[in-house]
Order: C-alpha cells, then sequence, then structure tokens
C-alpha cells in the first residue's frame, strides 16, 4: 500500500495521521525511515515488527519433496506424450508396494527415513489403509485433482486431529473434531465471521467480546460496516502485581461475558502482542461464565502460540461445546508461506449446530433456500460445512477447499510434530526465551518470571518503566509532550531498528511490541539497548525542559 501520509519523523501532527493507521500498514513506513538511517549511518536494520520466524523445520519438508519425487515416478509409469512430458494420473492399485520399495532405495536419506515413520504411524497406530493413504498423498502433492471432500483430505484430517489433540491439551480426551483446511488462520477468521453472518447467528448490532490486546485485524474484522457488531472489549492492560503487568484478565473484565447479549467472542490465545496463555484462574472463570451465565456463548480462539508453552490447554478442550478453535502451522514451523491452518469444531455436539438449530422458521427457510444446492436436507447442514460452502459462495462449493499439496504439507508437518514432540517443543520454547531475556538483559527493565508466558512477541510498556526509574512526574511529561507513536518513529529514524506501536494491539497507550521470531540473540541485545537508550533521551528532554522553566 502506497505511503501518502508525510514522513516528517518529528511531526506531532503526522504522528496523530499515521496512529489511525493498523500497525501492519505503520509497520511499512517504519521500515523506510530505517532502511534510511542504514543507509546513511553504519547500523544495520533490525526489523523486530512482524513475527515472521528465522527457522524452519526442514525434515518434514524434506519428506515432502521426497514424496514429490515418488509421485513423479508414479505419474510417469503411463505417458501419453512422452516428448513433451504429458503424464497420466497415477492409479492406485499396488502404490504402496511401490512406495516401500522406493523407500527402501533411500533409506540413508532423511526425507525417507521421516515418510517411513510416518506412513508406518498412520498404517500401524491409526489404522490407515497402505494404498488408500499413499494414494491421498501422491494425488494430493501432485494436485491434479480437486479437494475430496473439499473440507479437507481424509488421512490428513486424521493425522491433524491427533496432533492437535496433543498440542492443544487434550490429553487423553477421545472426542472427534470435524476439521476444516484453510490458508491460514486468519483465513479461518475471515470463513468464520462471513458464516456467522450468513446464518443468522451474529447480525447487525449483536454484541461481540474482543481478548485484548489482540492481533489487529481482529480488532478491525467485526467494525466493518458489513457486520456492524457491537464491540465489548475485554482488557488485561491494567497494571498488576506491584505496578508491573501480568496480562491477565480480571474477573470485573471476565464478567462482562456473564451477559446472554454477549453472543460470541473472538480470543487469542496465547494473547499477541502479551505472548501470554490464560492462566488457570482465568480459565476457571471463564467455565463459570458458560455454566452458570451464558451456555450458549460462541468462543473463536486462535491457538497458533499455544505450541510455545509446555502443557498449553485450548479452550477447545476447557469448553468444548462452546468452542471453535483456529490453528495455524505458520509460526512452530517456520511456514507462513505455505499459509495452512486448520479450524476444529467438535463433531457430536457444539453451540453452532445447537444455535442453528434453535434458529426461527423464517430465518431456516431462509437458509434451506441458500444450501439446497448442496444436499437434500440443508437444515441439518453442520455449521462447519456451511464454512466451507460459504467460502465459495456456496455455488461453487465442488471446488472449494485447500489445495492438496499444501494439505499434504501439512499433514507430514502434523505428523512429525506430533512423533517428536519430546524433542523438539522444549527446542523451540528454549530458542525462544533465550532471545526474549537477551532482549530484557540490555534495557535494565525487569521482566518477571511467568509459566504463562509464550514468548513469541515481547509487549513492553514503556509508561511503566518511565515511572519506576524516572519517577511519575517524568510520566507526566512524556504523556503530555509526545505522541506514544514517536516512541517506535525515534527507533526507526535513529537506530535503524522497527517495532510496533502496542496501542495499535489495543494494549497500553506507551507499549512496544518486538518479535522474538524473527532475529538472532546478539540483535535482540542491541535492540534492548536501544529501546533504553530512547527512554534515557527522553528523560534528558524533559530535564532539559523543567531547567528551562525554573
Amino acid at each position: 500500500m502506497k505511503n501518502t501520509i508525510s514522513t516528517n519523523p518529528e511531526n506531532a501532527k503526522y504522528e496523530k495521521e499515521l496512529a489511525n493507521m493498523s500497525p501492519f500498514e505503520i509497520k511499512n513506513t517504519l521500515i523506510n525511515l530505517a532502511e534510511k538511517n542504514a543507509r546513511h549511518s553504519t547500523s544495520t536494520l533490525l526489523n523486530a515488527g512482524r513475527g515472521n520466524p528465522n527457522w524452519l523445520l526442514s525434515y518434514p519438508r524434506k519428506a515432502y519433496f521426497t514424496l514429490g519425487e515418488f509421485a513423479m515416478s508414479e505419474a510417469d509409469r503411463v505417458a501419453f506424450d512422452e516428448s513433451i512430458g504429458i503424464v497420466a494420473s497415477p492409479t492406485q492399485d499396488g502404490m504402496a508396494a511401490r512406495f516401500l520399495d522406493f523407500l527402501a532405495q533411500r533409506n540413508d536419506e532423511t526425507g525417507a527415513k521421516v515418510l517411513k515413520h510416518f506412513y508406518t504411524h498412520m498404517t500401524g497406530d491409526l489404522g490407515a489403509d497402505p494404498d488408500d493413504l499413499v494414494f491421498e498423498m501422491v494425488d494430493g502433492i501432485l494436485g491434479d485433482h480437486y479437494p475430496t471432500p473439499p473440507r479437507i483430505l481424509k488421512n490428513v484430517e486424521t493425522i491433524t486431529r491427533e496432533y492437535l489433540r496433543q498440542a492443544m491439551g487434550g490429553g487423553d480426551d477421545d472426542s472427534v473434531y470435524d476439521l476444516f483446511a484453510t490458508e491460514g488462520s486468519t483465513a479461518g477468521m475471515c470463513y468464520a465471521f462471513d458464516t456467522l453472518k450468513q446464518n443468522f447467528l451474529m447480525e447487525p448490532g449483536d454484541k461481540i467480546a474482543l481478548f485484548t490486546p489482540c492481533f489487529t485485524p481482529y480488532l478491525e474484522i467485526p467494525k466493518l460496516a458489513e457486520f456492524g457488531l457491537e464491540v465489548v472489549t475485554v482488557s488485561a492492560n491494567a497494571v498488576e502485581k506491584d505496578g508491573y503487568h501480568d496480562w491477565q484478565y480480571s474477573k470485573e473484565e471476565i464478567d462482562k461475558l456473564r451477559d446472554p447479549s454477549v453472543k460470541a467472542v473472538c480470543i487469542t490465545n496465547p494473547s499477541n502482542p502479551p505472548s501470554v496463555c490464560f492462566s488457570k484462574e482465568v480459565l476457571d472463570m471463564l467455565v463459570d461464565v458458560v455454566k452458570n451465565d451464558n451456555p450458549q456463548l460462541m468462543i473463536i480462539t486462535d491457538d497458533v502460540y499455544g505450541t510455545f508453552i509446555e502443557g498449553f490447554r485450548s479452550l477447545m478442550y476447557v469448553l468444548p461445546y462452546n468452542t471453535l478453535c483456529l490453528y495455524s502451522f505458520s509460526k512452530y514451523f517456520g511456514a507462513t508461506g505455505w499459509r495452512v491452518a486448520a479450524m476444529a469444531l467438535r463433531r457430536d455436539k457444539n453451540v453452532f449446530d445447537d444455535r442453528l438449530a434453535a434458529l426461527p422458521a423464517d430465518k431456516k427457510a431462509a437458509l434451506s433456500k441458500r444450501y439446497e444446492s448442496l444436499t437434500l436436507d440443508p437444515d441439518n447442514l453442520k455449521f462447519i460445512d456451511r464454512l466451507v460452502a460459504d467460502s465459495r459462495l456456496v455455488g461453487l462449493n465442488h471446488t472449494a477447499g485447500l489445495s492438496t499439496p499444501q494439505q499434504v504439507q501439512m499433514a507430514l508437518f502434523a505428523a512429525f510434530a506430533y512423533l517428536h514432540r519430546d524433542e523438539l517443543q522444549p527446542k523451540l520454547i528454549n530458542m525462544i526465551h533465550t532471545r526474549l531475556d537477551d532482549l530484557w538483559s540490555t534495557t535494565g527493565f525487569r521482566l518477571l518470571p511467568d509459566p504463562n508466558r509464550a514468548g513469541y512477541y515481547s509487549e513492553i510498556d514503556l509508561m511503566v518503566w518511565a515511572k519506576k526509574i524516572y519517577g511519575e512526574d517524568f510520566a507526566i511529561y512524556l504523556d503530555s509532550h509526545y505522541q506514544p507513536l514517536d516512541f517506535v518513529i525515534r527507533m526507526a529514524d535513529e537506530t535503524a531498528i522497527v517495532l510496533l506501536n502496542g496501542d495499535g494491539f489495543d494494549g497500553p497507550k506507551w507499549s512496544v511490541r518486538a518479535s522474538l521470531a524473527n532475529l538472532d540473540s546478539a540483535a535482540y541485545r542491541k535492540i534492548g539497548t536501544e529501546i533504553r537508550k530512547i527512554l534515557d533521551q527522553y528523560h534528558d528532554e524533559f530535564v532539559n525542559a523543567t531547567k528551562a522553566e525554573s
């Protein structure tokens, strides 16, 4: 998007105008300033603004490309025109045996080992038919058929469901969840809002609660004219624990959900930017709200960062009747470019299907007309299948679904993370937490221990530290003389470092967000140093202004 705002970094009017934009759009302006600084100094551009990880998991990708080799060997078995490479779609018969022979010839290759482990687990532990499994993977990676079923491929759903049960804290819970594979969890969130609207479950003027701070687009979507929802903010911004943030939700905030007119709640858990998951106390309060006051509450939770917390429990297992869970593979697997995610909704009984069943006759009739081209019994079409249909304006339901090559990679991601969970998760958690400690170590600020902290991002409330280090008078001066956005602009313009403004996520006014995913430890130590240096710079200006007045 072209920036039409003046780029004078010292202009207060410019900062006010810029503050009206999403922090993800402001980021482009900050990068331009940081690049300008880097070109005219010895500084190196350090972009801690966007949470794109600088790692990726290589083993499931090696398995993917090895599978691709086998898939092409299957396609090459029958040629229509060898001179130009026109070959036939592979056939299923005997494919599993050929696959095992192919892997045996490559038994020293990492990709082949991962594929063999995947195959053994799927056919042995999960009972998949060998030829059916291998054909689905081969046909899927070649991408020569529409996704069938369009919601998610059969074996992909089986392994992804198993992974989500483990990753989202399901333990031994044997509840069956229907999954919808989507182009990232953000696409899933768009689908969810649209289907809620199309099915009269959320109508203009209805109340939706948003847990904040949160991912900025989730703040913006409910306010769009096509939804027209009344937003109830449930905030974790209050300062607790001797003037520090714990980023949890007080009883007073959670009690806002007790109003039955609050039909739905949108949650990012762990949060973004604070990167903290719900404490047991908050989970207990939510259970109490649903049990005693708002049993029909529809919960939509994006739990992409949950895998960065050992023992994480998603609301899909705490309040399974009420919860639609979105999980993206983008961050944990270093796969933002793959755009793979899954939406999960309990199959046997859930609030979304029950709310559909309770609609008045006139609305049921309208919906029956909407979905009549899909089934002879449109009244009983499940909410999750309506999500799929609505994602293609119903009429194109037969072409819906995440591309099959993407689904195959998702299955390999899920299987690898499930089978190697005890090795993989501690390493990724340790890497993130080391970077977090490095960032805070040079600020002179205090990072309180917190077992609920994922640490994928860090939200630093500068006003907390302005008060603790320099006192209340300085904090008042800072707030009255500068726009909060001035801090991230100075960081970019003077140090070539890009951070995002926390208030753009409905966080504290003077907070900043740093991603711990995309730089190395030395870079985070530098960022911490520069954060403190800029805060000290403001204090020097305060001292000089105070002297001038006296």
